[in-house]
């Protein structure tokens, strides 16, 4: 048999091939891809530090900006410090709770706005992205899947809680709210730092918002700090849970997820990942969201 070459070295069966397979794609039944179908009254509810992510999403942020010389290695290990202190107490207190968000508040007063928020996204991407807890992030996809809004609730700075439920593909996040004129942190809060009943508070706010029936939402968290959040929705879910929330997730019937690799993590979750979520709780009233006054 003899094969027909043209200039350009294709044969004669080379070009029919590509002709067939035009003609085949062409031809071909394809139909549209599936839409999701949106389920707009049930919806999920996920902490960021230790559910969502290892570690605490502040002080990530944190080491980010000191990277950055917002502030010195001693103003960061300082703070560390004394969160720790704070957090290995094992006391939430109304006392405590002002001094770790004083502390933290100090490091934005006078900072731009805009300057952090370009800041936050690359140290997303740069530190946080790699820290994402995989199954946690499978839970959030489900949730999504079935046509279900899903926000983050934090104690983080709702600007920087924003940028992680945006990057993870998620409807928005619910943060911690700083106060804002002409584009600056002025040092101080809208409200309280998102903790505990605050959590549970912000969801009943957006529940009534959106027109979410909270007996078909879930919520997610590691901490019995938010036992109230996972107690306001119909299900409740221990994700990597401290020693008191297990305690409550077994005495109420919760499922428990724990994604960590060694059982060592959870001695870990007390002075280690504390250092870590030290500064969640404090400096979690640091660069919080923009609300711009007046």
């Amino acid at each position: 048999m003899i094969t027909l070459v043209n200039r350009r070295g294709r044969t004669r069966e080379d070009a029919l091939a590509v002709v067939a397979g035009a003609a085949s794609a062409a031809a071909a039944d394809v139909e549209s891809p599936p839409l999701v179908v949106p389920d707009t009254t049930a919806a999920a509810f996920f902490d960021v530090d230790n559910t969502m992510m290892m570690g605490a999403s502040i002080f990530h942020f944190a080491r980010g900006l000191a990277a950055r010389k917002y502030f010195s290695g001693r103003d960061l290990m300082g703070f560390a410090v004394q969160q720790m202190k704070f957090r290995m107490s094992g006391l939430e207190d109304a006392a405590g709770m002002m001094t770790a968000r004083e502390a933290a508040l100090a490091f934005v007063a006078g900072r731009d706005v805009g300057d952090l928020l370009g800041h936050a996204e690359e140290i997303y991407d740069e530190v946080m992205a790699k820290r994402i807890w995989s199954g946690t992030r499978a839970l959030a996809q489900m949730h999504l899947d079935a046509g279900q809004r899903v926000w983050l609730v934090t104690a983080t700075p709702v600007e920087l809680a924003n940028i992680i439920a945006h990057r993870l593909g998620l409807t928005g996040a619910l943060g911690t709210v700083s106060e804002i004129v002409d584009g600056k942190y002025t040092g101080r809060l809208v409200g309280e730092p998102l903790h505990g009943p605050a959590k549970a508070e912000a969801v009943l706010s957006l529940a009534r918002r959106e027109g979410l029936e909270l007996g078909r939402c879930t919520a997610y968290s590691d901490s019995v700090n938010d036992v109230p959040m996972l107690s306001t929705v119909g299900t409740g879910v221990a994700i990597n849970p401290d020693t008191a929330l297990r305690k409550v997730a077994r005495e109420r019937g919760w499922q428990v997820r724990d994604y960590r690799t060694a059982r060592k993590a959870a001695k870990l979750g007390g002075p280690a990942v504390a250092a870590a979520g030290l500064v969640a709780t404090g400096v979690a009233g640091t660069l919080a969201v923009r609300k711009r006054i007046a």
